[in-house]
């Protein structure tokens, strides 16, 4: 770990108070400051004392004037002030484990850090939570933690997980529930393991927990699983059966709790050839990131706003490239479009050859396949796709293409949308 301070932000109130780049960080408040949750924590107050130790050694306490909440301004050597804890899982269905070779090297790091889960949303498995960890999240009622559930059989959790010890962490779920810890959950669901009986145990467990949410996924399988355990994806019969079973529970758990606590993600009612719920089935879309309510969001907003436009719109013609599960969803909302306001486009379905056919979603299409299977058709003047095929924060594919290069080999420009209907729809008239 390392508390150095590698710069200071400018007119910030550590930099006022005179806080020097180049002192360690000991402590704040009186409490030792080892990674960035505890900078984070400790940090909040107004007015901090600070501890501070010069390279030579020599220490000094600084009173830092500011206001509760605003941020000290500190930058350390990494974001953690730690190295990122891997996973000492070996999960039968870990999506890394089949990856495809001659990607990007960080797409092969596993992570399994609760500082990750607090801080950008990652669920993790508990497994690596050493005891102080573990304590200092109930000590500092840090909330909340997204954890990968699975199953809660002690027996089955331990064989998805890969790990003989993975039952052990099922009593930390019950102490950070009983310490009134908010934890949201995931299941990913490989059937014939931890379906049907097994899944019911464990939404009954995790509820009587205390769990705020929880999502199901179905499992994803790509074509690079040679030496892995052999699983099979979810089919039509199997996701109508899980809706049905998800649903009749999370009727209970809205009548007990006042939540229904459990949520199927989108690619189950896709699987199942059923109808996406409503919009307040999703509660304010609680499980958003792991799928669930994602294209009912995504559609509500696109209605809305075109709702709002009564004039033709006059917008050079468009190819939206998408997974091949959305691509029904995307295509009803275009049409609405051109009904409306005149608007010419199509939607693309990217069959997924990089991964494999059975990966049918957006955020796993490559700038390889983008381009093999968009080039030479006519694509109008413009090609939107959707932010989540793209590096976060970049313009990189999951094979290290670059937008500029699809932008060459396809001759048309690309506009990346946000996960917005709002943004989806203005895109498609042209004004992004």
């Amino acid at each position: 770990m390392s508390t150095v301070i590698t710069s200071i932000d400018r007119r910030s109130p550590a930099e006022r108070a005179g806080v020097r780049t180049g002192e360690k960080l000991i402590s704040i408040g009186g409490h030792p400051v080892e990674d960035v949750l505890d900078y984070r924590f400790f940090g909040y107050d107004g007015d901090p004392e600070l501890v501070l130790e010069s390279p030579a050694g020599r220490r000094r306490t600084l009173r830092v004037p500011k206001e509760e909440g605003d941020d000290l301004g500190l930058n350390f050597d990494t974001y953690l002030m730690d190295e990122p804890r891997p996973c000492s899982n070996f999960c039968l269905f870990c999506f890394v484990d089949q990856m495809a070779p001659g990607c990007r090297e960080t797409l092969y790091f596993k992570d399994d850090d609760a500082r990750l889960s607090f801080l950008m949303g990652n669920y993790i498995t508990l497994t690596n939570l050493s005891d102080r960890e573990a304590q200092r999240i109930i000590d500092l009622r840090i909330s909340p933690i997204n954890v990968s559930v699975h199953a809660t059989d002690p027996k089955l959790r331990c064989t998805l997980l890969g790990n003989k010890r993975a039952d052990k962490s099922l009593e930390l779920m019950r102490r950070f529930g009983q310490a009134g810890i908010v934890m949201n959950g995931q299941i990913v669901l490989c059937p014939g393991f931890n379906d049907g009986a097994q899944l019911q145990r464990t939404m009954e467990d995790m509820a009587a927990w205390g769990f705020a949410s929880c999502s199901i996924v179905p499992v994803g399988l790509t074509k690079y699983r040679q030496g892995l355990a052999k699983l099979r994806p979810v089919d039509r019969e199997e996701a109508a059966a899980v809706i049905d079973q998800v649903e009749a529970f999370a009727g209970k758990c809205l009548e007990q709790y006042g939540s229904r606590m459990f949520f199927c993600s989108d690619e189950f009612y896709i699987r199942a050839g059923r109808d996406l719920p409503e919009e307040e089935y999703y509660e304010g879309y609680v499980q958003l990131e792991n799928g669930v309510g994602m294209l009912r969001s995504l559609i509500t907003e696109f209605e809305s706003g075109l709702r709002l436009e009564d004039e033709a719109v006059k917008a050079t013609p468009f190819t939206i490239a998408t997974g091949v599960s959305a691509r029904p969803f995307l295509q009803n909302l275009v049409d609405q479009a051109a009904a409306k306001l005149g608007v010419r486009g199509q939607v693309v379905a990217i069959v997924n050859d990089f991964f494999g056919h059975t990966i049918d979603v957006a955020g796993l299409i490559t700038g390889g396949d983008l381009i093999a299977q968009l080039k030479g058709r006519d694509l109008g003047e413009r090609l939107l796709i959707p932010v989540n095929m793209l590096r976060h924060g970049g313009d990189v594919f999951l094979d290290d293409v670059r937008v500029p290069d699809v932008e060459a080999a396809l001759g048309v420009p690309v506009t990346v949308v946000e996960q917005d209907g709002f943004d989806l729809l203005g895109a498609v008239l042209g004004r992004k």
